[in-house]
């Protein structure tokens, strides 16, 4: 099956004749005829009927049709998509991402991407992971980025990175001196969590069950800035990514720990759906977002 029996086949329902479809493609009848017959014989149905008045196109031709269609338009993009990929990658790709990763996994990322591609435009929103997993399958955006990535009907789905949990807390609260501390430290101190429908906080109690250890949240919020002001303000402790904490910790403003005895990670997803077109830089982007995770020796994307 060729692309000129496609435009063949196209011609002969779009002009309802057979001798105008040979005039179309410079060939003869007798040509058009037996290229429509050997695609009938190699799909196995009748694709149009022959009458005196002319052609007139059955349920599977109609079909077969649309798809030729389809077909013939990326066929006849290729020499602007070719030439676009010498000229270097333009074009868009749509991100939603979770804060946590948006804010401080992704801007990294993004840089040396930006410098390679500068014809690529890069559009970030964030939300909630419900809200990024409804944003990928409904085709609203190109890629997904979640903590804890869940696969669902519909979505290739990726671990590309990890990060590492860390309990945090102001330079004076009574533990920031401390050179380890462990889970069972926490019991008593007031506690800053995610609300309960975050992947993040349902990893974090179930480490803590694990251990033996419940604690009843002091205070729930839903993103990691203002996790981070309470636990500043309340003298409280919380847990959060380590790379979501760096700046504070570097400025003295906060304090990190790793919880003794365990080592709680978030592995980080990139989402996408299994059908439909993507953009021309979409592959280049996720390679460039986890080769981090590769040369740190993880289990990525490939």
């Amino acid at each position: 099956m060729y692309i000129q029996t496609l435009q063949v086949f196209s011609d002969v329902v779009g002009t309802g004749s057979f001798s105008k479809a040979a005039e179309r493609n410079g060939i003869s009848q007798s040509a058009v005829s037996q290229q429509v017959r050997a695609l009938e014989r190699e799909l196995g149905v009748e694709l149009v009927e022959r009458r005196r008045s002319g052609v007139v196109v059955s349920e599977e031709g109609r079909v077969f049709l649309e798809a030729c269609g389809e077909i013939l338009e990326v066929y006849r993009s290729l020499p602007e998509r070719l030439a676009k990929v010498g000229q270097g990658m333009v074009g868009r790709i749509r991100i939603a991402s979770v804060y946590s990763i948006g804010l401080y996994e992704l801007p990294g990322r993004l840089e040396g991407f930006r410098l390679k591609h500068p014809g690529v435009a890069l559009e970030v929103e964030y939300g909630r992971a419900a809200q990024v997993y409804a944003a990928v399958l409904e085709g609203r955006v190109d890629v997904g980025l979640v903590a804890f990535p869940k696969r669902r009907p519909g979505l290739g789905v990726e671990v590309f990175d990890e990060d590492e949990l860390v309990l945090i807390c102001a330079p004076e609260h009574p533990l920031a001196g401390r050179g380890e501390v462990g889970v069972r430290d926490l019991v008593g101190q007031r506690f800053i969590a995610f609300e309960p429908d975050l992947p993040t906080r349902k990893a974090v109690d179930g480490y803590l069950r694990e251990a033996g250890v419940r604690l009843l949240p002091y205070l729930e919020f839903d993103n990691v800035d203002t996790v981070k002001q309470a636990v500043r303000v309340e003298g409280a402790l919380s847990i959060l990514p380590r790379k979501a904490v760096e700046r504070e910790v570097a400025e003295g403003r906060l304090v990190s720990r790793g919880l003794s005895g365990a080592r709680l990670v978030r592995p980080l997803g990139v989402l996408y759906r299994k059908e439909g077109e993507r953009p021309v830089a979409w592959r280049a982007f996720l390679q460039a977002l986890c080769r981090r995770g590769r040369e740190a020796g993880r289990r990525v994307w490939d």
